[in-house]
Parts: C-alpha cells; structure tokens; sequence
C-alpha cells in the first residue's frame, strides 16, 4: 500500500511514462528513464565495499537517491553480494575492499575457462561439463570436491543467493510503497555470442574460434540460445509491462562479416520470440556498434529501448534506427564528472532540440550514471530537462494493467533435469500409491531450477 495519495499519484506518472517511452508514444516531457546507476552507490555515501557486503546499506542507498531526485522516473542501482562469491571463492570476480580499493567498482575477470577441444562436452553435456571442467577453474571452494569444506561451500552459496533475492524483492516493495519508485526491468537474457566468450572463452580465444572453429561456435551460440530463452521465460513479467534486460558487450570488437555470422542470427532468434508474444527489451548496446545498427532497425517499432553507449554518436543512431525504438545516451561521461553546470543545460538543451525533438529520447551517459559524477551535474541534466524537455499540449496515455495478454510466448525448448524423476523413483523400488503426477511436478520444477544454476554460474 502506497504511503500516500501523492506517493500513488506519482507511481502512476512515471510508469505512465515508461509505458509510453517504450511503445514510442507520446509523452508530457522528455522521460528521464535511467537503466543503471552507480551513482546511487557512491553518492549514499557509503563505500562499494560497505554496499557489497552489508544489507544494510542497500535499502538507503535507493531511498536516498528516489528522494533527492524525485524528477527521474525510472532507475535502478548495481547492487552485488560479495559473500556469495567469498563463499564459493568465485575467481571470476576482484572484490572492493578484498583484493582492490574500498571505493573501487567491482570487476569481472574474463579468462579462457573453456578449452578449445571442449566445445564437442560443452554442447553434448553441460552439466557434467560444469561440474568436471568449468567450477574447478572458476570455483576455489570446488578443489577439494567431496570434502566436507566444499560441500559447505554450496550450501552458503545456495542460502546466500535466496537471502539476496528475496532482500532485493523486499527493497523493490518498499521504494513503491514509499517514493513511488518503478522497476526498470524484470528478467534478463543475454546474447549467446557473449556467454560464450565472457564466461568461456574469453576475447583472445573467441577471436581465434571465429577463424578456425567457426561450425563450434555456431553450435555452442544456438545450444545456449535455447537454454537462455527457456530460462528466461521463467523470469518474464506476465503483465508484460517491464521490459526484458540484455546488455551486449562484444559487437563492438566484430567486423560487420563476423557479426552477422555469429553474433545477430541467434541474438535476433531468441529476442524474437518474445517480441512475438508482446514482451518489449532493454538492450545496453556498449561500445560502439555503429557498423552494425543496420540490423537494429528490423526490431518492431516501438519493442525495445536501446541505451546508446558514449563511444558512438546519438545523433546519427537517431536516424540509423532511433526512428522505430526509443533511444537513450548522449551525455559524455566525463561531462558529468568534470564540466560545468553551464555545460551540462547547453548539452540536454542540444538534445532536446535535436534528437529530443519529436520524442523517443531520453537522457543517460554511456548506459549509466557514472558512480563519480558531479551531484549538481546531474541536477542540472534534470532542470535542463524540465527547462527544455517539455512536450506542449501533449498528454501521456495512461497505462494498462497488463498488455498484450492474448498473445501467447511459444518456446519450443525447455530446460532440462538433471536427474529424471523415473530414475530416482525407480532406484528406490517405489511403487507410488498416490498421485506420482504431483510428486513429479515439483521434482521437474526444482530439478530445472538446479539446472539453471549450474548453467549460468
């Protein structure tokens, strides 16, 4: 329940808002719709180590930015648990305060987990792949297999994992109830091209697979393209509001050849299917994908929002394709770091003249605020936006409880199980006396939720 009317009145302008952007309808101003923001971290005043390791400071850190910008309809912050990684020791993470500064954003560490001669294991058999190639590379914990110490190791893991799930749930109610806050996304999937190489084979190694194992990495991108979606559709918003996360980060190193061999037919496939059943996306197009937005203009109008990363020039990503979807971007990082007040009104009321004009842009640095902007750089973006971003005469439609409900989500895959009900069944000699149907369903159901965990550690 809303704190009060005012809080209500104000949930209902910005997904009002939100709705709108996304479907590229038209809107009162210019939506101040932000994805991610590390700003949040940085400017609750509490270091990236006290947020990733205690609770406490997670609730505040949303709160505190939701009241002091209250003008910004959408935004979320990168909240991570450091615990779970120290309890499996997770070597694909340096952690602030651990093994880099207290201030520092934590960072992923890209590696060739998967050897080249294992492409055959890692299609054929990805749990048993997982579990006798990839944690032992990727898990300290995982060493000593079979001791005690390692079993523990995962069941901290596992609890670990439910206790941050349901805070972030929790948090997610109380910034509604108490300033009206909306999330910006619900779900996630991610292009196949880039599990493969951020979590396998790492950019040295992937370069080399597009040259010399090209029919491996095809097979590798479609098998985990199937196992995404299923897993995705678990995570999807029924009312079909929220749009779907996908941040991209390898387009920007690939030829326009490379891209459309390996990259864009299972990306396009997968997002598709969604698209199809009325989902809408969020997609961080990081670095500079200007060779290849061709392709993003096939997108339906008015189905994703795409946050356009500094390295590439808004203007031109509005004719390219920001015609048909809602755009964000055009702030420069170091704009909000180190310009002016004066700089950042000239910039915003640039755009708004500009890419802003007509609608279906939205201001945002290169997919995010950047942890160390100025506070008054990004209240001056805001006033800007309320001096220069107003629509005259238009209203923004009001949004629908739910959308395009009669469309249905067809995924012709389905996660598997790792171990079938049959055989643990029948490794007991059981002769099932009741209903076997309702005992197999919550076996297959937290079977695949085993399996999704293991895939996409």
């Amino acid at each position: 329940m809303f704190k009060s009317k005012e809080v209500e009145e104000l949930y209902n302008r910005r997904l009002d808002r939100y709705m709108a952007a996304i479907r590229m309808q038209p809107t009162d101003r210019v939506p101040i719709v932000f994805n991610t923001t590390y700003f949040a971290e940085e400017y609750s005043g509490s270091t990236i180590q006290e947020i990733v390791y205690s609770q406490k400071h997670w609730y505040e850190c949303d709160a505190k930015f939701a009241r002091d910008f209250p003008e910004v309809d959408t935004f979320r912050s990168n909240i991570a648990y450091a615990p779970m990684w120290d309890a499996i020791d997770n070597r694909l993470y340096k952690v602030p305060g651990r093994e880099i500064p207290p201030k520092s954003l934590q960072q992923f560490v890209e590696a060739e987990h998967l050897k080249v001669d294992e492409y055959r294991e890692f299609i054929d058999d990805p749990v048993g792949w997982r579990f006798n190639k990839y944690f032992p590379r990727i898990f300290g914990e995982y060493d000593g297999k079979g001791a005690i110490r390692s079993h523990v190791a995962f069941l901290k893991m596992g609890f670990l994992q439910g206790i941050f799930g349901g805070i972030l749930r929790e948090n997610a109610v109380k910034l509604k109830e108490e300033y009206g806050v909306i999330p910006t996304t619900r779900g996630a999937l991610t292009a196949p091209f880039d599990i493969l190489s951020d979590n396998y084979r790492g950019l040295h190694g992937i370069m080399r697979d597009m040259f010399r194992n090209k029919e491996e990495v095809k097979e590798a991108c479609q098998k985990i393209m199937e196992i995404n979606v299923a897993n995705c559709a678990t995570m999807v918003d029924p009312t079909k509001q929220l749009p779907i996360f996908i941040a991209t980060h390898k387009p920007c190193f690939m030829s326009p050849k490379q891209f459309d061999e390996f990259y864009w037919p299972t990306f396009y496939e997968g997002m598709m299917m969604f698209i199809n059943a009325g989902y809408k996306f969020r997609v961080f197009l990081e670095g500079d994908w200007s060779p290849h937005w061709h392709h993003l203009a096939d997108f339906p109008k008015g189905s994703v929002i795409f946050d356009v990363d500094n390295e590439a020039d808004i203007f031109k990503a509005k004719e390219a394709f920001g015609h048909k979807n809602f755009i964000t971007g055009g702030i420069p990082t170091d704009l909000f770091i180190f310009g002016t007040t004066e700089q950042m009104r000239e910039r915003v009321k640039l755009l708004c003249e500009t890419v802003g004009k007509d609608g279906g842009w939205g201001p945002l640095g290169g997919g995010h605020i950047p942890n160390d902007a100025k506070p008054e750089n990004l209240q001056a973006m805001i006033d800007a936006i309320n001096e220069f971003g107003v629509y005259e005469g238009q209203q923004t439609p009001k949004a629908q409880p739910a959308y395009d409900q009669d469309l249905k989500l067809e995924i012709p895959f389905e996660l598997p199980v790792i171990t079938p009900w049959e055989e643990f069944r029948d490794e007991h000699n059981w002769d099932i006396v009741g209903n076997e149907e309702m005992i197999k369903e919550t076996w297959d159901k937290y079977e695949r939720m085993a399996f999704s965990w293991v895939y996409f550690k």
